[in-house]
Formats: C-alpha cells, structure tokens, sequence
C-alpha cells in the first residue's frame, strides 16, 4: 500500500509538472498531491478522534486516513476545541476538510461547500435521572439548557424560538465536546443539555445518572465541509467519489460497527459466567498456560485472567477492531513482539505475557507490586502514554501516583475534556480500562482461591510476596 502510495504521488506531481507548464491552473485537489499532505481538522473526542493503544483512531480519522490513502498523501489532523475553531482553521487555509460529526444544516450550507453525507444523527435532550423528565419543548419552559455555541443545536433552538416560543433561553458553551455539557447536566449547572446521539451512546456510561429524555428537531446527516472560496469540482468530486465508494464496499458501515457497537464494551463481572468457563474452557489450556507463565516468570492464575478477560480462552476470537487470538493482540503489536500467527494460543500467549512484561518493565521503578502490576494491566489495555497521563493527573489532583487505587479513581477523567485537554496525550477510554483491570482481579482471585482450595494444606501468603490481592480487599475495589 506504501508503495502504491508512493508511486501514485510522484505520478500525480509530474502531472502537475506537466499542466503547469501548459500553464493550466492547479486545482486544490493538485495543491494537496503536490505537497503530498491532506489536512483535516477535528476534535478529540471519542467519536471523531483520539489516541488509542496503537496509535490514532475514531471514526471519522479512520475515514480521513483512508481518503488520503486513496489520494495517496499524509494525513495531518489538527485539533480544535470548538466548533469556531473548526471552521476558522477553513477559512485560514489551515485545513483542507473539516470533520467532527458535524451535521449539514442550511446557514452551513450557505456558508461553506460540503461533501456527501456519510452518517447521521439525532439531536437528543438529555436530563438528570431524578429530576421530572421534560417529554416534549414545552416541558423546556423555564428549564435552564446547555448547548454548545456555533453549534446545529444553537441553531435548532433559534429556530424554535422563531418559531412562536419567545420563552425559549439557552447557554451556549463555547466547547466543541458533548462531554462538558453533560458534566453540565451531571453537576446541577444546568437542567438539561442537547447533544448529538452518536455522542451520548459513547459517554453515556461516564455519566450514568443521565438519559435521553426525548428526540428534538430532525435527525441530521453528517457530512464534511470545505472552505467555499478554495472549493473546485475536482477535489469536492473526488471525495464525493471516495465516500459513495466507501458505502458500496460496506467499508462505512463497518467502520460505525467497530466504532459505536456497545457489544464491545466491557461488561461488568459475572463471576458464575467465569466460573462456568473455568470448568468448559480453562482444562483444555491450563497446562499451556502454567507452562507459559512459568517460563515468563508471572502467576499462571494472572495469565489465565488476562487471556479470559481478553478472549474467554479461545484462541480464534477476532473483535470488530482487527484484534485477534487468545490474547487479542493487535496485528502492529503482534508484529513488534514477533508473533506470526495470532490464532495460535502458543504464539498468542507468549506475545501477550511479552507485551504484559514490557509494560510492567516500563513504568517507574519506585511503584511497588502489586500496584505495579495493576498499573502495567491498565497500560496494556490502554497504553503506556494515557496511562502517564492519569499519573500526572493523579498528582495534580493531591492523589499519590505511585498507588493503583488512586490512579484507578483518575483514569475515568481522561475522558472529560477539562482534564484531558490539559493532558499530551488526550482523550482516552479511562473508564473501560478501569474495568478491565478489575475484572482481571477479580478472575485472578478466583483462579487463586480454587488453586489454594484444590491444594490445601497452603502455606500462609506472604503480604510482600508477588501480587497479593485478597478478596475481601477487592470487594472494597471493584466497581
């Protein structure tokens, strides 16, 4: 693909070369293959844009980053915090396409070119659970609202308020994150808030206490826009082309699967489940796993947790994100550890017991066990830099960094732009990786207690010794 890639872009600029000596004008469509960079504005948000384990992704960077393969370039994202700004970095020339689950409505029309549309969503209200629950706009009456300023929902009550409703007041927040009017909502600051579907099904589960309480306006396409004044036919038909492409080859649906399907989420801990898998699954591994965990010099019982909490032990699990194996490594991962076959639960579980150790290996010296082991789990699921992050925040906030339980209670916060903004490496998915720790303690302390139950009499454990976590403790942990 690099290659292809390559090739494409000397090919594109000599033909500029050539229609420049013709002196034919160039269009932006040529300006951006002769420079050999596409530049796309966003948020950091986790519907759009964020840094995950591996690197970059969200939705509509994953779109853009295929656009730029497909016109073999760079992608250069830039970030703005509000929907001014995103427009603005149009109108300076700092950006090529703007995308930031941005619906189409008709002042964007007029003001800016855009492409076609790829998504849609629905503009919701969403209240306190506890509070009386607005069923329609004339519930709003007297209701303080939070949107965001510049936004289609500023524009949408505008409307309404021409509209025969002169009682209609908001708050425009000057954010081009969903999540700051949410705290909004959570924190009694205001009554309620109008935020775009595909956000609230994202970070619904950090503000649990919120829910829809009914549909406003019409639902919206979302498209990408253009600054008018640069626009050409050229660029706009290729876009266009590209993404109608995208949807034949089912290649959108499958990147709004990946991204806004909850049955990847993390579920909470079901102990019976476990238990039942221990007594189908774990017999035809276990052997494989002591071995491997003995020759990396890790509790079997903590391999056999991480591998469940991964896979359920099956070796040929593949999630919507392209990670597979009983580890559930991703193919750059795989690569990085050397591992060829990721459906094999030898290689898997030696490149997962590797990547496990790396972590651990990592993090700073002075973090003892086992918040050391902890803290190297939250990495694996999450990645080492949004995991220095919570450290950092960690302290900021007067908590001690060096200890899981409170770098535990400050991961959630990675996903609130008030803290992440202020972080180098941005939104994260704090609050899965929060769980996905504690299940694994929790499968490790029932690996733990069956093995001291099937070979009693045990010797009394050692409070220093490697990864103690009695239960009664984690009671007091889990979420």
């Amino acid at each position: 693909m690099r290659a292809f890639a390559h090739t494409s872009r000397i090919v594109a600029v000599a033909a500029l070369l050539v229609l420049s000596g013709c002196g034919e004008e160039r269009t932006a469509l040529d300006r951006i293959v002769e420079r050999g960079e596409l530049h796309f504005v966003t948020r950091n948000s986790p519907s759009t844009y964020y840094l995950g384990r591996d690197g970059p992704t969200g939705f509509e960077y994953e779109l853009a980053s295929a656009l730029a393969d497909d016109l073999g370039v760079e992608l250069i994202v830039h970030q703005s915090f509000t929907i001014d700004g995103l427009f603005e970095a149009l109108k300076r020339g700092e950006a090529d396409i703007a995308g930031a689950g941005l619906s189409l409505t008709e002042q964007r029309r007029r003001a800016y070119s855009s492409s076609l549309p790829f998504a849609s969503q629905q503009p919701q209200v969403i209240y306190k659970v506890g509070e009386a629950k607005p069923r329609r706009i004339a519930d709003l009456q007297g209701r303080s609202i939070a949107v965001a300023a510049n936004s289609s929902h500023s524009d949408l009550l505008q409307a309404l308020r021409d509209d025969e409703r002169d009682w209609l007041q908001w708050s425009a927040i000057n954010t081009a994150d969903p999540m700051e009017l949410l705290v909004l909502v959570r924190d009694d600051e205001v009554d309620v808030a109008i935020v775009d579907s595909r956000d609230f099904l994202l970070q619904q589960t950090l503000v649990p206490r919120l829910e829809r309480a009914f549909d406003i306006g019409t639902q919206r396409d979302i498209v990408w826009f253009l600054d008018k004044r640069q626009e050409d036919s050229v660029l706009l038909e290729r876009i266009d082309g590209f993404l109608a492409d995208q949807q034949t080859e089912g290649q959108l649906a499958a990147l709004s699967r990946k991204h806004f399907s909850r049955d990847e989420e993390i579920s909470r801990v079901d102990s019976q489940t476990f238990v039942r898998g221990v007594r189908r699954n774990l017999y035809n591994y276990r052997g494989l796993i002591e071995d491997v965990a003995q020759e990396h010099q890790i509790p079997w019982e903590l391999l056999a947790a991480i591998s469940y909490q991964e896979s359920h032990w099956d070796p040929e699990a593949t999630s919507r994100t392209g990670v597979r194996g009983m580890m559930m490594l991703t193919l750059p991962t795989a690569d990085e550890l050397g591992v060829t076959d990721r459906t094999d639960p030898v290689q898997s579980l030696h490149g997962g017991a590797r990547y496990f150790k790396n972590m651990r290996r990592r993090l700073p010296t002075d973090i003892a066990e086992p918040d050391r082991s902890w803290m190297a789990l939250a990495a694996y699921n999450i990645g080492m830099g949004h995991l220095e992050d919570a450290r950092v925040l960690t302290e900021r906030r007067g908590g001690d960094p060096h200890l899981w339980r409170d770098v535990m209670n400050t991961l959630p916060l990675l996903e609130e732009s008030e803290h992440y903004r202020t972080l180098r490496y941005g939104y994260a998915r704090g609050l899965e990786a929060v769980r996905y720790v504690q299940n694994i303690r929790h499968y490790y302390d029932i690996l733990r207690w069956q093995s001291a139950r099937d070979a009693r009499p045990r010797p009394p454990v050692d409070s220093d010794s490697y990864l103690p976590a009695p239960l009664r403790h984690l009671r007091l942990l889990a979420l």
